[in-house]
């Protein structure tokens, strides 16, 4: 037994002897032998040249990088080369998954990648200043490579390993379910990889597998999932690009932050500056741009900002989105620069997301969203070094279909009317300019000037007015060029001052002259609180302009039928076209209930002479409530009959989806609905708890405002005592009742503000007492509403924490951009209705 144990042993151990051994052990080389010199590595590996070096050995499908650069600040940054198609995912080609600053440092045959940390920092010459700080708060070491050979100093690291993982944590994004990486199905992606003197790019393609057995919510049977938009849900396929980067040179002067210009902020706290001074300093962000004359009032820049649109847009599209792109040299020639802005085509064999390159990404996905305007920031000044713009396709269809619907074009069904196509590339001309103003340092500006659009910085809702003659005047749908607010704002942040100018002094300047033209700035977390701050919403009045709207919207809808969609299609996709007209003052809802409880206010700057805050005036709020219980008229909310009429139930190979308004009806397109959701997003807006509480306030202050009370009255009255002309009317009042009923209980039992809740319980007591005082009256539909509404109010006021539950109202179907992605109703209405999985171009 004791030779038969001698001979196994010595069987395994002549095994282990011939065996290869693993390959991180190939890759640090014997710990006790000199490793061999790069050049003796690479031999028969193809060889990259450029700020990193990178050797390609095909055989294996291995990318080993040579690092010279030891202790030396550099960027990385990692971005979509190849997109999965979800909006609601959210993976676009071309779109930037993180950026950072590192460096290597070299520890042994171990080189650390780390990431410095630049949030806490001291500005003195005092080293040991400096290191107090840098070791007081953490660093980041990102990734560990062992040196694999080495000549005169420079390292070969296997950088394989580094690239094919899920650096991003863009498997946790999808879902359905538990996505990660499979290293068996992923491989470098040569075609991508390459060298440059200042920046080295790489690309994988990475496989994400569904693991066995996983769950996970998708946020509704509507959520855009994996299996939405790839060959199958088991696997999915992107690809990930990578960049190692020469940081800019010490050329750039920070310009200081200034909450009235309209820009970013990059921050950090400074352990240095001296006590009773701001440790938080700010500046902007923006791209480095000089004069080639500072102290001429024109001059050509030393360096222009150039911007590449992707190859792969389109006509007309990709000519509207060079002219709209292009409005920016308007602003950068009022700020005193010749040739300082343009916009070209990528050239071919580029990637998006080379550094070299500012870009404009036409992004295709199933279903309609957002578009976006990123930016690679040096976090050490706030230089953008890369403007990053993803503009999703669908949209240009989104504004077609609004067209479509307001304007009713088919008259015998097989037109092409122009306008139409005139009234979208409009809409993308200006889209393109707002993206691209984001990647040049701005935020949103949403200030109702009376100068007029001052912004394309704005979110623009499509102005389409009435005739005296009963005709629809779109000829000003979208406004063409950049905005006065605009030239301002790049005067504020990219003039080039020659010597000697007080600079703090000029910038002041700059913003008190466009102050005195009513030329400012409010961004969007001042829209539901400022009345002059609104997203989607034209005008200067918001009271007026939602008559306005409703008016337009009256006359549409009288207009609707089948003259909306083109000949050949199913009646039943009218709905589509409906949606948008029929919600047609949804952002003006939102727009007019801030001046509800609003307030008038300014970034005010000690020492400015401005008064910083004052309530919306009486006349205005009165205005706006009036104006808001308007759009719960049942005349407004009710649907035309011969519309009804003509809306058969959707045919097979056309499901429903998330584009259309929900239902209780099955098949059948629902008559109620709509008219839950339009008065469900009035009442919200009225009763938004942080609105209530500055009611409650602003009441407090002065009694002659409007307070919660009022509102809450002035609601009740207007749904509970409306006069139905018809039965269909009667049954939306019925449905208006309880959407006010239950938002009424949602604020009583969760505002936060306790006089908040007290209003709205003794609101909901008053109204139980009415609806007892009323029993009988009225036919067997009403008395079933009324009891088991009563009985709802009932129970909430004996045991409040055991009966309330969230409304169980259904939402509306997107929205902007004119779209909620998220569409947060469903699980709640997903038991009633039969809903089926389907793209739409949003």
């Amino acid at each position: 037994m004791l030779a038969l144990r001698r001979s196994l042993f010595a069987v395994v151990a002549g095994l282990a002897l011939t065996l290869p051994a693993p390959a991180d052990a190939q890759n640090r080389g014997s710990d006790e032998g000199e490793l061999p010199t790069i050049e003796d590595k690479t031999e028969g590996f193809r060889h990259i040249d450029g700020f990193l070096p990178l050797y390609w050995d095909a055989s294996k499908g291995t990318l080993w990088m040579e690092i010279a650069r030891f202790d030396t600040d550099l960027l990385n940054l990692s971005g979509i080369g190849a997109g999965l198609g979800s909006n609601d995912i959210g993976l676009d080609r071309g779109r930037l998954s993180g950026s950072r600053v590192v460096r290597f440092e070299r520890v042994g045959r171990k080189v650390l990648m780390v990431q410095p940390n630049f949030s806490f920092r001291a500005s003195t010459e005092n080293q040991a200043e400096t290191r107090a700080v840098e070791d007081a708060f953490a660093r980041s070491v990102l990734w560990g490579f062992t040196v694999a050979a080495e000549t005169n100093g420079r390292a070969l690291v296997n950088l394989t390993d580094f690239l094919l993982r899920d650096g991003d944590n863009l498997g946790a994004r999808m879902r359905p379910g538990q996505y990660r990486v499979d290293a068996s199905r992923s491989a470098v992606y040569m075609p991508m990889t390459m060298g440059f003197p200042k920046n080295t790019e790489m690309e994988v393609e990475l496989t994400f597998t569904r693991r066995q057995g996983g769950g996970g919510g998708g946020g509704g049977r509507f959520f855009e999932g994996v299996g939405s938009v790839s060959p199958t849900s088991q696997a999915a396929t992107v690809r990930v690009h990578h960049s190692f980067v020469e940081l800019p040179d010490d050329g750039y002067t920070p310009r200081a932050y200034d909450p009235r210009a309209g820009y970013g902020a990059m921050t950090y706290r400074d352990y240095a500056v001296p006590l009773g001074e701001p440790m938080v300093r700010r500046f902007v962000r923006r791209h480095r741009l000089e004069k080639v004359d500072p102290s001429a009032a024109v001059s050509d820049a030393v360096e222009a900002i150039v911007y590449y649109l992707d190859p792969g847009t389109p006509e007309p599209v990709r000519s509207a989105l060079l002219e709209g792109a292009g409005w920016w040299n308007q602003a950068f020639e009022a700020a005193g620069y010749r040739n300082a802005f343009r916009v070209e085509m990528l050239p071919e064999g580029v990637s998006s997301l080379d550094i070299r390159y500012n870009v404009i990404n036409w992004a295709h996905r199933s279903t309609r969203g957002w578009s976006y305007g990123a930016s690679v920031t040096d976090p050490r000044t706030g230089e953008i070094i890369k403007g990053v713009v993803t503009l999703g396709s669908l949209r240009i269809r989104q504004d077609y279909m609004i067209a479509e619907g307001l304007l009713a074009p088919y008259e015998n069904g097989n037109e092409r009317p122009p306008e139409l196509a005139q009234w979208a590339l409009a809409r993308v001309r200006q889209l393109s300019a707002h993206e691209v103003g984001h990647t040049l340092g701005l935020a949103h500006n949403y200030y109702d000037s009376r100068v007029g659009r001052i912004s394309v910085m704005d979110y623009p809702h499509p102005l389409i007015t009435l005739t005296s003659d009963g005709r629809f005047d779109f000829s000003d749908v979208y406004d063409a060029g950049i905005g006065e607010w605009d030239k301002v704002a790049i005067t504020y942040g990219y003039q080039d001052f020659p010597d000697g100018t007080d600079e703090a002094s000029a910038l002041g300047q700059i913003l008190n002259g466009a102050w005195d033209e009513d030329i400012r700035f409010l961004t969007n977390q001042d829209i539901t609180t400022h009345p002059k701050a609104d997203q989607w919403s034209n005008g200067t009045d918001v009271a007026t302009e939602l008559d306005r709207m409703m008016n337009v919207r009256r006359v549409a809808l009288r207009r609707f039928g089948e003259n909306v969609i083109r000949r050949g299609m199913p009646l039943a996709t009218m709905e589509e076209v409906l949606v948008p007209l029929y919600l047609h003052h949804r952002y003006q809802v939102s727009a007019t209930a801030s001046a509800l409880g609003g307030v008038d206010y300014v970034y005010a700057m000690r020492g400015d002479g401005r008064q910083p805050v004052r309530p919306a005036a009486d006349a205005l709020q009165r205005s706006a409530l009036r104006a808001l219980l308007g759009t719960l008229d049942l005349s407004e909310l009710a649907l035309p009959e011969a519309l009804l009429r003509s809306l058969p139930p959707r045919p097979m190979g056309y499901g429903r989806h998330r584009e259309l308004f929900p239902r209780y009806t099955g098949m059948m397109f629902d008559a109620v609905t709509p008219a839950v959701v339009a008065s469900s997003h009035t009442v919200s807006e009225l009763l938004d708890a942080t609105r209530a509480a500055r009611l409650v306030e602003q009441h407090a202050l002065n009694a002659s405002l409007p307070g919660l009370e009022d509102v809450l009255d002035a609601l009740f009255a207007q749904v509970f005592e409306a006069t139905p002309r018809n039965g269909y009317e009667a049954e939306i009042k019925r449905a208006v009742e309880r959407v006010l009923t239950e938002r009424v209980i949602a604020l009583a039992a969760a505002g936060p503000m306790p006089q908040v809740r007290a209003v709205a319980s003794l609101r909901l007591e008053r109204k139980l007492a009415g609806i007892k005082d009323g029993a009988g009256r009225g036919g067997d539909a009403d008395a079933a509403h009324n009891s088991m509404l009563a009985r709802d109010i009932a129970r909430f006021l004996q045991r409040p924490a055991d009966a309330f539950a969230a409304p169980s109202v259904p939402g509306a179907p997107p929205g902007a951009p004119i779209g909620e992605p998220a569409m947060r109703w469903l699980s709640a209405f997903e038991p009633i209705c039969a809903w089926e999985d389907a793209g739409v171009d949003w």
